[in-house]
């Protein structure tokens, strides 16, 4: 029996065209070495140290699938001129014959650009933005205007990509985050989410991509530097802090 879900059920890269792995993004290991990826899960992980390509990946998955690189919802295109991220022009991706009914892309380092946009189009439709997120989007934290995406925005039946959510959230804001993303995945949603944050990483059954130099690996969250990081700090952590404060370790 072919499966429904999820959604976007893998993606292919083909570089053969590509000049030059001297420049980027061809130049990330990751990048560079990726044929393809598999999405055997609803929630999807994607995780790395900074450089490692993962919002990389992300943003050109979401160029792929049409969404603007500002983010938002597939409706809100955002003028971006030619200099988009060259990536997603190689891209393939192979889709469910279901095809969802909401779309959205959460990029964090940019999601104040589509608030202010969208405050600037629905200037005198400000009932209809309301209606949409439940807040002023512009008037509210970063945080909070994250969390109005989740429990108002998007309603199931969806295909989301985000990268980095938990930029704004506090714990607390996090550990609310996975309870409204599990009630958007009982309703047939899918999600793509680059991350740092182990609390979301600690979702069940989803699976977890490791970015780095040696390419691409799936791993199981206890695996994750992000979980063991975390917990050999909290256990020791007033050795470690002292340890990285030691003013002959400081850097100069």
């Amino acid at each position: 029996m072919i499966k429904a879900l999820p959604y976007l059920q893998e993606i292919c890269l083909d570089l053969s065209g590509v000049t030059s792995f001297d420049e980027y993004p061809f130049d990330i290991p990751s990048i560079r070495n990726l044929k393809s990826l598999s999405f055997d899960s609803n929630v999807t992980f994607i995780v790395g140290e900074n450089g490692s390509g993962k919002s990389t990946l992300i943003e050109a998955i979401a160029l792929l699938l049409g969404f603007s690189l500002q983010g938002g919802s597939k409706n809100f295109q955002y003028e971006e001129g030619q200099n988009l991220p060259p990536l997603f022009r190689y891209l393939n991706g192979i889709k469910s014959f279901k095809q969802p009914k909401d779309f959205f892309f959460l990029r964090a380092e940019t999601f104040h650009n589509v608030s202010t946009t969208l405050e600037e189009l629905y200037a005198q439709k400000k009932d209809v933005l309301l209606k949409n997120y439940g807040i002023d989007l512009i008037r509210s934290s970063h945080g909070e205007a994250f969390m109005a995406v989740l429990a108002n925005k998007l309603k199931g039946r969806g295909l989301y990509i985000f990268d980095e959510p938990e930029a704004a959230l506090s714990p607390s804001r996090q550990l609310a985050a996975v309870h409204l993303i599990d009630s958007l995945v009982k309703k047939d949603s899918q999600f793509i989410i680059a991350t740092h944050s182990p609390i979301l990483l600690a979702y069940p059954n989803a699976v977890i991509y490791q970015f780095g130099n040696e390419g691409i690996r799936k791993i199981d969250y206890e695996e994750t530097e992000h979980f063991m990081v975390m917990k050999y700090f909290i256990n020791n952590y007033h050795e470690i802090i002292s340890e990285v404060i030691r003013e002959d370790i400081r850097e100069p």
